[in-house]
């Protein structure tokens, strides 16, 4: 039994560590996208932001958008 407890732990592991090994990969992968943008001219700070906004429900975006607007009035940003 602890055997087979073992070898499943070790399994267990072993995967853990490809996906890393993936995660990692495509980490890079997107740094290097993100690179070719900023070569041909996007602003990639611009481009994060509106992934993290694509991320978002559309009702959970427009709460945001609609509490930034409030806090830029309040501070007499426009």
């Amino acid at each position: 039994m602890a055997e087979a407890t073992d070898d499943r732990l070790r399994l267990l592991i072993e995967r853990i560590e490809r996906l890393e090994e993936e995660k990692k990969g495509i980490a890079d992968d997107i740094r290097d996208v993100y690179a070719e943008a900023k070569a041909v001219g996007y602003d990639t700070k611009i481009m994060r932001q509106i992934i993290r906004l694509r991320k978002m429900k559309p009702d959970d975006r427009s709460e945001q958008e609609t509490i930034l607007e409030t806090y830029k009035a309040a501070l007499g940003m426009g």
